[in-house]
């Protein structure tokens, strides 16, 4: 772990509510980049946004969002929360990324998964069979481009590379990628296998749960004779001025977006006692700046973490809720974590 950890924020991008209903996705991006600006402005460290190709969530072109981001910020770091890889090209990914660093002076990361949607398989014509192979390749030849050297590559699902260059190059060295992790010990041995810092997405149950992951990651770098790489948290989370002001108002919202993505798959709605024990036990950070910093405090020393990302929207969570959660994470709670773990 580093001794001063980061601290950003992630969205999906949920579309929120507004005065008369639902706001248009195209206002939602917009807030999406108030929001952004605003976290440079409060000094948190990472701005994550993610993909879906859905109608709940209204970022399909993270790049597109990240780059008008950076022209917008001085010093936050931009990436994706998360790339699914699967359903996308890798040399387009990463020239998007590059270009995105290009813009932002350097200041773009990608994160790299499987994705827990499958919109995107079905619209970009990618078989769902093929769902761990085409990941597996993708991820492969993505390493591949990492060290900006002619590429010779060969694999099954596309025709190979022989000494191809990829442009534009990442003007100061080599762009961050992380790999994106739910819950599979094979993508945490494959982020070592490619030298990769790993970020675990935790959104339910407690977090102390994914220590063997860790531990795996550990073993496999001291097994590849190379050093470890970071290692990051993605969690869901609210932060108001109270414990019961957080909890109200995040409720209803969340279990909203809960019950919707769940009756896709085949869950049971969301009970209040369900909602509780994850903001108590488990991975759900809602609270006061207090509370909050608390919880993402003992995350911090149990996994060991070099970043945690709180990702701050939930369902049609209003704009102006978001703004205050997001002014309370950088004024008082990332300072509170930090004299905790000084």
């Amino acid at each position: 772990m580093t001794q001063t950890p980061e601290f950003g924020l992630d969205t999906f991008g949920d579309v929120t509510a507004g005065p008369g209903g639902l706001l248009p996705q195209a206002e939602v991006i917009r807030n999406v980049v108030e929001e952004a600006v605003l976290a440079d402005e409060l000094g948190i460290d990472f701005f994550g946004v993610g993909e879906h190709h859905r109608a709940d969530f209204a970022v399909s072109a993270p790049e597109v969002v990240l780059a008008a981001i950076a022209g917008q910020t001085q010093r936050i770091r931009l990436g994706s929360a998360v790339t699914v890889l699967s359903s996308d090209d890798p040399i387009r990914v990463f020239q998007r990324f590059s270009t995105v660093d290009a813009l932002s002076n350097g200041r773009a990361e990608v994160i790299l998964g499987r994705g827990s949607f499958t919109e995107s398989f079905p619209l970009f014509g990618y078989d769902l069979e093929d769902y761990e192979a085409l990941f597996e390749e993708k991820v492969d030849l993505f390493a591949a481009l990492l060290p900006q050297e002619p590429v010779n590559w060969r694999g099954q699902t596309r025709p190979p590379l022989t000494d191809q260059r990829v442009y534009p190059p990442v003007e100061g060295g080599r762009l961050k990628a992380w790999i994106g992790v739910g819950g599979s010990p094979q993508s945490v041995v494959r982020a070592a296998r490619y030298d990769l810092p790993l970020m675990l997405a935790i959104i339910g149950g407690a977090p102390g749960r994914f220590r063997p992951f860790v531990d795996l990651y550990h073993r496999a770098f001291a097994e590849f004779g190379r050093p470890v790489r970071p290692i990051g948290v993605h969690s869901p989370g609210y932060v108001a001025d109270s414990d019961e002001a957080a909890r109200e108002e995040l409720w209803p919202d969340f279990k909203r977006m809960r019950d919707r993505i769940g009756a896709e798959r085949g869950w049971p709605p969301m009970q209040r006692a369900e909602f509780d024990r994850e903001a108590d036990l488990g991975s759900l950070y809602v609270g006061s700046p207090e509370t909050v910093a608390r919880k993402i405090a003992a995350t911090v020393k149990t996994l060991g973490l070099s970043r945690f990302n709180l990702k701050y929207s939930a369902g049609p969570l209003a704009h102006d809720k978001l703004v205050r959660s997001i002014e309370l994470y950088g004024r008082r709670v990332i300072p509170l974590v930090r004299d905790m773990l000084a």
